[in-house]
């Protein structure tokens, strides 16, 4: 049992004593004390004086003098307002740190039966990732590692788009233009390559829509009829025939893509347990289409479309069929929801989409709670906000994507340039170099994407990312090294200190009660599905541990019980941090 469990338990009893009043647990709020006031632990008070019928702080003193005689643990109070600080006893916090948080499973919740499906990345076939998949993939392998942290089951899985007609505008240039070019001849990436055609298309669009402008046609007629548009649609309903030679083309130029995307994954640390693709998924829906038409959900104009009326819910009537019958975008969503279930049967099911989607996740979740799927109240929308660099908005159609191979490329290489002008790599290897210039580069810029709460837009800054003294992934990597330096030195391997009477400093004690917050932070971040919260708590752990290593002598501490204490509390430090870093996808460097 917690501190903060035992207070409340017996702050119910102190009202009941004090004032023969009942209090509900809830009613009780405690929080960390402010840095200003002594004590770990504050309780406000305010909710109480309805039953002792006096004032706020006369009310904290007779329930602080009550904690204080009947909780062994609690030293000391003061009173300041409505809030009542309360002291716990530094043989607590020494017992925390050795028999808590240095045990191993500290901050693995044991498994709660429930099964939970994490998708994310939802790449298209027809050109690479950029910067906006980057931290869709960082957001959603952190929420998922996070939730595993929680006792979830986790399934990771990949809805791929892999079908439609911007999958064919790379299909079609690469025939009129490619003159047989792939990736081996090329030496580009099968997905780089394929995004260069999709590129080459929309050069060659624009330019038939100014030719035929210019030869009278208005600007959206020339956008109806440009020659390459009308074969682009010509191909998609070749693909939807099932032609064999536009199918074996389509499979030929996404296999390329594939294997360009499995590099990006694995140097980007993300992985998947299922795929799903559009390809198999986007005629799934129609069942569940007839299925709403029986049961009145949805109807049918006259021109043959399926339609549901939102109005009521504050929407507004979405087409699920077209009239000709062919699926639209949530037609196949319906469908993929439906078989995500029944593959398995999940208890919650979270979609990390960008926020330009968030009325399509509105609508879908409200029509398969209209058709009365009892696993629909379990489907869940992360939507997080886009990334902007400093030089402006992303434009993929232009060419001009940040792309994801270049931008890790890029932070690898000013990884090197910042680590050796610091002269961090002496007595490396260049294997060893390597290793640790793309831990580096790598952890800059996830950090930097996952620090910040994911529903804020952003403005990625790659020179900001890489400070080794800002708050960064870079600061808190050195500090973990900084401390497997200090725990190699005195030959440290496990837990050594067993003093429980030993008075702590201030720093000391600030170090452990920072410590024993993580198992709270890693459920406050599985709930809100923010690995931010655990960016910013191992940004400030590694900001405190500094401040120690500063102001206390660790190796040369004259008490050996002090100086085996301090190894180990360096130690809980650098797990702990290794921990929080590794729910990021961020590796930590023992040495640099």
């Amino acid at each position: 049992m917690t501190i903060e469990n035992t207070i409340a338990e017996h702050i119910q009893k102190a009202v009941s004593v004090l004032y023969q009043s009942e209090i509900g647990i809830d009613s009780i709020v405690i929080q960390e004390t402010r840095k200003e006031f002594e004590g770990q632990v504050t309780v406000v008070t305010f909710p109480f004086t309805r039953l002792s019928k006096k004032t706020p702080e006369q009310t904290g003193a007779e329930i602080g003098e009550y904690l204080k005689e009947h909780i062994q643990e609690v030293t000391a109070f003061n009173v300041i307002k409505g809030f009542l600080n309360l002291s716990i006893s530094d043989s607590y916090w020494i017992d925390q740190l050795l028999n808590n948080v240095l045990n191993e499973g500290f901050g693995q919740f044991p498994a709660n039966g429930k099964r939970v499906m994490v998708e994310y990345s939802s790449p298209n076939t027809n050109k690479p990732l950029h910067l906006g998949h980057v931290r869709n993939n960082l957001l959603g392998y952190s929420v998922a590692e996070i939730l595993s942290a929680n006792g979830y089951e986790v399934i990771k899985v990949n809805l791929v788009n892999d079908r439609g007609i911007h999958i064919c505008k790379s299909m079609l240039a690469w025939q009129l233009f490619g003159n047989g070019e792939t990736p081996e001849s090329s030496g580009l990436k099968g997905d780089h390559l394929v995004g260069k055609y999709y590129v080459i298309f929309d050069q060659e669009y624009k330019k038939q829509v100014a030719e035929l402008v210019e030869e009278g046609q208005t600007e959206d007629n020339g956008k109806k009829n440009a020659p390459v548009i009308r074969q682009a649609q010509e191909m998609l309903l070749d693909w939807e025939a099932g032609d064999p030679a536009v199918i074996a083309l389509w499979s030929m130029m996404n296999s390329w893509v594939y294997a360009g995307f499995e590099q990006t994954y694995n140097q980007l640390g993300v992985d998947f347990a299922k795929y799903y693709y559009e390809s198999d998924t986007y005629l799934l829906g129609k069942d569940i289409i007839d299925e709403g038409l029986d049961k009145g959900v949805f109807f049918e104009k006259e021109d043959g479309s399926v339609w549901i009326d939102l109005t009521e819910d504050g929407l507004d009537q979405k087409l699920v069929l077209r009239a000709n019958g062919t699926s639209v975008y949530i037609t196949q969503d319906l469908g993929t929801a439906q078989l995500k279930y029944d593959d398995f049967k999940v208890d919650k099911s979270i979609y990390v989409v960008g926020n330009e989607q968030d009325y399509h996740f509105k609508v879908l979740f409200l029509i398969l709670q209209k058709l009365g799927k009892p696993w629909a109240k379990g489907l869940y929308h992360l939507s997080y906000g886009m990334v902007d660099l400093p030089s402006g908005k992303m434009k993929s159609r232009e060419g001009t994507v940040v792309d994801a191979d270049e931008l890790m490329d890029d932070m690898i290489r000013t990884a090197q340039e910042r680590t050796e002008e610091l002269g961090k790599v002496d007595g490396f290897s260049e294997a060893e170099k390597a290793d640790l210039y793309n831990m580096i580069g790598l952890g800059a810029l996830k950090f930097f994407l996952l620090k910040v709460e994911p529903k804020k837009r952003l403005l990625f800054d790659p020179n900001e990312s890489i400070d080794f003294q800002g708050h960064t992934g870079p600061f808190i990597q050195y500090t973990h090294a900084r401390i497997r330096s200090v725990l190699a030195k005195a030959d440290y391997k496990t837990r050594i200190s067993s003093n429980h009477s030993l008075e702590l400093t201030i720093l000391e004690r600030e170090l452990i009660v920072n410590l024993s917050k993580y198992p709270g932070v890693i459920s406050a971040a599985a709930m809100e599905y923010s690995p931010a919260h655990i960016a910013n708590y191992v940004f400030e752990l590694a900001k405190l541990f500094n401040k120690f290593y500063h102001e206390e002598s660790i190796l040369k501490a004259e008490d050996t019980s002090v100086r085996n204490f301090r190894l180990d509390l360096a130690s809980a430090c650098a797990v702990t941090i290794n921990k929080g870093m590794a729910l990021l996808g961020i590796r930590v460097p023992a040495r640099m």
